[in-house]
């Protein structure tokens, strides 16, 4: 591609050599350069690429596009710009033939429910007859191909490559997580949304966003810079839940102009009536502008019924027909992680979930409350090197919504466990619910106790369980690994929890 064309609306500030050239690809990994690339020089948290100019150079870029001085010489053509992560999404863009403008595109961001909405979504656009494809926190998928996901939203470019990979095998519509850090880091501003979705915000991430206005803030740029005007003639569709405060005062903020809202306690454009929640399913009547249908669906509790609301209000805008609205919530599939339920008949009900966030426990205890006739016992922790702000509401929210806690390690990573297990506990008030040593658990009232190893924290917690009781394992859900330190090993809740199960249907410790 000509170099020329390849800079098409991009913020340039300079050009120092030959503009005559022809790109045959783009990197921002200077490994990763190849004959006639462009290389692109973007500072990140741990490596900034214009150290590494000179080793693209030696691997054949001849393009270099910049933002801060680099010693230049002939062999290459420098590009300086303003902002070089904002230029790598728009060159990403133009080399792929700005793949998102000939495909339906719908962002769900929100602290919570993003996976589940785009599973919804996925399963509603199948029913309506198109070709769905998701990217999102557990994988990326579309047609038969299934790729492990790097990140929630990938890096912009690599988003630009995705996308048209996804739109030349025939996929119509892509269904994406929108997470806060591919917003401050502008991933998806030259991506062509046709709607956005705002599930909720609750705390987490500050060790990135640093204050609860700022992660709001990098929500709100969403529906104001990228969802604020029209996309192949149509007004671009903004979907908010008023259930959530930080939703209302978003819906505030925008204006009624292109708003569709949705609520279970709210007055809303999509609400729920006549609620039925049960063990395996949720019961209701939801009411659309467009009509109103009945739902079973395989989904338990009250944040899991917000997240069919939010689904149905964004199929009502794509203009599915309500039919298969409603076969698309009935049969779409569990998600991997989610309030995913590993035990058996006659066993202790043992569920994973991803929930990893004070609200998320608090929700996931308050659903599994519902339909408890036993015990409710949590096992979980808190991941090393994030946000240390929210350790101590979730060691609140454990004790406060279970009769016993199991305080273990999340992934650490650097951080030493019993460190971040102090902070846990500290939430935790000691009228509401004392500590006790793993041997004395479950011998009288509410109590929690501290055991690092992950592994033997779930053993415990499963085998002091009995039919009746209810065990929730929070926090990683569909990760099969844990970060120790500099190491990843493999681990799966569920595989250890069912081994656990296992283990003590057989009566061996």
């Amino acid at each position: 591609m000509d170099l020329l064309d390849l800079l098409e609306n991009v913020d340039v500030l300079e050009v120092h050599g030959t503009r005559a050239r022809e790109i045959e690809g783009i990197c921002y990994d200077s490994r990763r350069c190849g004959e006639d690339s462009l290389f692109v020089a973007v500072r990140g948290a741990r490596f900034d690429g214009h150290l590494f100019v000179p080793e693209a150079v030696r691997r054949g870029a001849r393009a270099v596009v910049y933002d801060r001085e680099i010693a230049r010489h002939a062999g290459y053509t420098a590009v300086r710009v303003r902002d070089s992560r904002r230029a790598l999404g728009v060159l990403g863009r133009n080399f792929f033939g700005n793949p998102s403008g000939s495909i339906g595109l719908v962002g769900v961001t929100g602290t919570n429910g993003k996976t589940t909405v785009t599973y919804l979504l996925e399963s509603i656009l199948r029913e309506a007859g198109h070709e769905p494809g998701v990217i999102g926190t557990v994988n990326y998928r579309w047609g038969s191909t299934l790729t492990a996901a790097s990140h929630t939203t990938p890096e912009s470019f690599e988003l630009q490559r995705l996308l048209a990979e996804i739109r030349d095998a025939g996929v119509t519509h892509v269904v994406m997580e929108v997470s806060s850090h591919a917003l401050e880091l502008r991933r998806v501003e030259d991506c062509a949304f046709d709607l956005g979705v705002f599930m909720n915000l609750s705390q987490d991430h500050l060790d990135f966003h640093g204050t609860m206005e700022a992660y709001y803030a990098s929500k709100k740029r969403f529906f104001t810079d990228l969802l604020a005007g029209e996309k192949n003639g149509r007004r671009q569709g903004r979907i908010i839940n008023l259930d959530d405060p930080w939703g209302r005062r978003l819906a505030g903020e925008l204006g009624a102009k292109g708003l569709t809202t949705f609520g279970i306690d709210s007055i809303a454009f999509v609400q729920a009536r006549d609620v039925e929640y049960d063990p395996g399913e949720t019961r209701a009547e939801i009411e659309t502008p467009a009509g109103t249908f009945p739902i079973r669906a395989p989904f338990i509790g009250k944040f899991n019924l917000s997240n069919i609301l939010a689904a149905a209000a964004a199929a009502c805008h794509l203009g599915i027909p309500l039919s298969a609205i409603q076969r698309g919530i009935e049969t779409a599939r569990p998600v991997p992680g989610r309030l995913e339920k590993i035990s058996a008949p006659g066993e202790p009900a043992v569920f994973v979930d991803y929930a990893h966030s004070e609200d998320a426990l608090r929700g996931v205890l308050r659903n599994l409350a519902r339909f408890r006739e036993g015990r409710i016992i949590t096992v979980f922790g808190c991941g090393g090197d994030r946000d240390r702000g929210k350790r101590p509401l979730m060691g609140r929210a454990a004790a406060e919504g279970s009769d016993l806690v199991v305080i273990t390690s999340d992934n650490p990573r650097s951080e030493e466990p019993l460190s971040i297990i102090g902070e846990i506990e500290s939430g935790i008030d000691s009228s509401v619910m004392r500590k006790t040593d793993p041997s004395g658990l479950g011998a009288g009232d509410r109590a929690y106790t501290v055991v690092a190893d992950r592994r033997e924290a779930i053993a415990l917690a499963v085998g002091i369980a009995v039919p009746g009781d209810i065990v929730l394992i929070a926090g990683k859900g569909h990760e099969d690994y844990q970060i120790l330190g500099n190491r990843t090993i493999a681990f799966d809740d569920r595989t250890v929890g069912r081994e656990a199960l296992d283990r003590k249907g057989e009566g061996t410790p």
